[in-house]
């Protein structure tokens, strides 16, 4: 409560109490509807109280904008320096112990989640190497079954997959050529031995009929 001196006529506080303030809501409105902004960033300037008190329409308050007797606060500053700096220490593994989780592992990063990405690597891993050439189109059908069994568990285990079932393949290529190359060589030796063998029942039919010939002449003589 005020002390009883400050109730006189002639104190300072028993004239503070006589003045009358301006409001200047009005004002305000129009300037955050002017400037596309709220009420909390318009500044107005208090040694011009007078004039902008007697604006009461969207031009005048325009025009005292202008003048710059109405000003649009700036943006107040949100660093984000230490968000960025705790983010990189959780990158390095910091802040991240079990006091600091909050829910569980599966609630965290759920299985299902992880085995989407780890299909989605794989596939586009087989797409990519059907594409160049490196597979062809039966190979791709065999490993994207065996993908979608959980044969693989990521992309070294399903490229080491495929270079060993390339070189068991070329393998066969060469197995199977030397065998087709066996197989016509024992084609053609078989043959031979067969014309050899007609060959000599041929001469040995000829020697016959001639010794044939020589025994029915000493016989007619």
């Amino acid at each position: 409560p005020l002390s009883p001196l400050s109730r006189t006529p002639h104190s300072p506080a028993h004239q503070y109490r006589n003045i009358s303030m301006v409001s200047l809501k009005l004002q305000k409105r129009l300037a955050a509807s002017v400037l596309s902004c709220g009420k909390r960033k318009i500044w107005l300037d208090p040694n011009e109280v007078h004039d902008i008190s007697m604006a009461h329409s969207r031009q005048n308050v325009r025009k005292l904008v202008k003048d710059g007797l109405i000003v649009r606060k700036p943006q107040t500053i949100h660093s984000r320096s230490r968000v960025r700096t705790h983010l990189d220490a959780k990158r390095k593994g910091r802040h991240t112990g079990t006091g600091r989780r909050q829910g569980t592992r599966e609630a965290r990063l759920p299985s299902k989640v992880v085995w989407i990405r780890r299909m989605r690597v794989l596939r586009r891993m087989l797409r990519k190497y059907r594409a160049t050439g490196k597979i062809d189109r039966h190979m791709y059908h065999e490993l994207y079954l065996k993908t979608k069994g959980n044969t693989f568990r990521n992309k070294l285990h399903l490229m080491e997959h495929i270079h060993k079932a390339q070189a068991e393949h070329k393998a066969d290529i060469v197995v199977t050529a030397k065998a087709e190359t066996r197989r016509e060589n024992n084609k053609a030796k078989r043959a031979r031995r067969s014309e050899q063998a007609k060959s000599e029942e041929r001469l040995r039919a000829k020697f016959a009929a001639a010794a044939g010939l020589k025994v029915a002449e000493e016989q007619k003589q």
